[in-house]
């Protein structure tokens, strides 16, 4: 398994792996302008030359940062793929000098077993909801705030 900055030529597998969870309603659905306008927040996970994961730090304000389209091809789950990315991600954001880093997910439990604890959404800087206002469930948002302190 080989854990890697995203490229372009990524961007049609993140979409499927991503937009098939969107499908079944576990996470937000991601358009291809927006995967090719973040392409550099991303970290994917490859296999025999095959995405297999996906997740990405997107910075938000002073030293916060957000762990988002967070993703793992069905039939590779369950082989820590998930933690690989993330764990990726945290060094990221650690050696970029990010203080805080949050995610809304579904998966608490998932997020709980790397650090994260829960907090109120209203206890995050208003900047994290830019772009919550694009979202189809604002402003009855479902998901569950969680946050961790990057030592």
């Amino acid at each position: 398994m080989e854990f890697r900055k995203a490229k372009f030529t990524d961007v049609e597998a993140i979409h499927a792996i991503v937009n098939g969870y969107a499908e079944e309603g576990q996470m937000l659905a991601r358009a291809r302008n927006v995967l090719y306008e973040t392409l550099r927040d991303m970290t994917v996970a490859e296999e025999d030359g095959k995405i297999v994961g996906v997740g990405a730090l997107h910075l938000t304000w002073d030293a916060l940062a957000e762990v988002r389209t967070l993703a793992v091809a069905k039939e590779y789950s369950r082989r820590h793929i998930g933690t690989g990315i993330v764990e990726r991600l945290l060094q990221e954001a650690k050696e970029i000098g990010v203080k805080t880093v949050f995610t809304l997910t579904y998966r608490p439990d998932f997020f709980g077993t790397l650090g994260f604890v829960e907090t109120s959404k209203e206890s995050l800087h208003h900047k994290v909801w830019k772009d919550c206002i694009n979202c189809p469930k604002f402003p009855n948002c479902d998901e569950i705030a969680m946050t961790l302190t990057v030592e």
